[in-house]
């Protein structure tokens, strides 16, 4: 099965059909990670060299103990040190010790090192950095996912996985962006996987199912946790291994992940991710009207994640796929697919600076 039919790579040159796109905006008001109202201002705060609103925005979030959303701007604001860094540079000379700027920089420069050639070198010097984050908080969990990303990139030991996941759990038992990174652990194809024996390898698609199923068994509702089994049947679908998991798990995947969508209200951010996710998994099961609703839920927010696996334009990547599924629902015999839009050659299973 592929995973996204080729013919949607030339649909957006078709007409429409306009009975199909309502509800749709149109392709130029569509955004790839646009910020939230909380970020924005610092982001663009931080462009001017100002990290005064950045340092609020992650000390307001420590503070209420929103976990969720620091995660979610430490990685943000990280991609954009990424590119411009003096603000970020400024900040930590003036407050070296601030957990904010400690917990931005640790993951700032995982990020950086697991995009070099020199990968593992470089990560596994970047283990001073990641305890000066965990210490700077004892309550966070974000540097603990830092610390789990780390940990993959290093190919570290069940063991020491376990160890990180425990930290990790203790401070927020469910937190999804380290529920994303144990699974991602979980999937990569070396080292031996935590909570098995020293020589069983990493990649089963089956447990990780296991693990994504429990983990969203186990959380609330209108918990991100929910997406997890999604995730676990977009690695499947991209390596090949539905024959090892069976259809009907990937469908229940995506049933799951429809039913939290459903909980958000459309045109959302904070799901924004989800359902870019999931439509890309019911593109691949063809389940056109479904994912023509997640289209539809999604509106103008557009994410990296997953068409950045797919192509260096994400953006027209999805709007390509968005007009595809039109044209899948309105026709009365949807085109099959004739062969798989396989991700980019070495881009699965990468850290990027990207939200979770």
């Amino acid at each position: 099965m592929a995973l996204l039919p080729p013919f949607m790579r030339t649909a957006r040159t078709l007409r429409r059909p306009s009975h199909v796109a309502a509800g749709l905006p149109a392709d130029d008001e569509v955004l790839l990670d646009a910020p939230d109202e909380r970020l924005a201002p610092a982001l663009v705060a931080a462009g001017r060299g100002d990290h005064g609103p950045a340092a609020g925005l992650l000390a307001a979030t420590r503070e209420a103990a929103a976990w969720e959303d620091r995660d979610r701007y430490v990685t943000r604001l990280a991609a954009f040190a990424c590119s411009r860094a003096e603000w970020f540079t400024d900040w930590c000379a003036a407050a070296p010790d601030d957990p904010d700027a400690l917990v931005v920089g640790a993951e700032l420069a995982v990020a950086r090192a697991w995009e070099s050639p020199a990968r593992s070198e470089l990560l596994r010097q970047m283990g001073p950095l990641i305890r000066a984050a965990a210490e700077g908080d004892p309550r966070d969990p974000v540097p603990w996912r830092v610390a789990l990303d780390h940990a993959r990139g290093t190919n570290a030991g069940h063991a020491e996985f376990e160890r990180l996941w425990a930290e990790a759990v203790r401070r927020s038992p469910h937190h999804y962006g380290c529920h994303v990174a144990a699974l991602q652990y979980l999937s990569a194809p070396c080292c031996t996987r935590w909570g098995s024996t020293p020589h069983t390898r990493r990649g089963s698609h089956g447990e990780c199912f296991d693990f994504a199923e429990t983990a969203a068994q186990d959380t609330l509702p209108d918990s991100l946790v929910q997406a997890l089994p999604v995730r676990a049947a977009f690695a499947c679908l991209t390596e090949g291994g539905e024959p090892v998991v069976g259809r009907k798990r990937l469908n229940a995947a995506a049933d799951r992940a429809i039913v939290l969508s459903s909980r958000y209200t459309e045109a959302d951010p904070w799901p924004a991710e989800v359902r870019n996710l999931l439509t890309c998994v019911l593109v691949a099961l063809e389940r056109w009207e479904d994912a023509l609703t997640q289209l539809r839920m999604i509106g103008p927010y557009a994410t990296s994640v997953p068409w950045d696996h797919f192509s260096d334009d994400p953006l027209g990547q999805f709007l390509e796929v968005r007009e595809g599924v039109r044209r899948a629902v309105a026709s009365p015999r949807p085109p099959r697919p004739t062969r798989p839009l396989l991700p980019r050659s070495g881009h699965a299973g990468r850290v990027c600076c990207c939200g979770h």
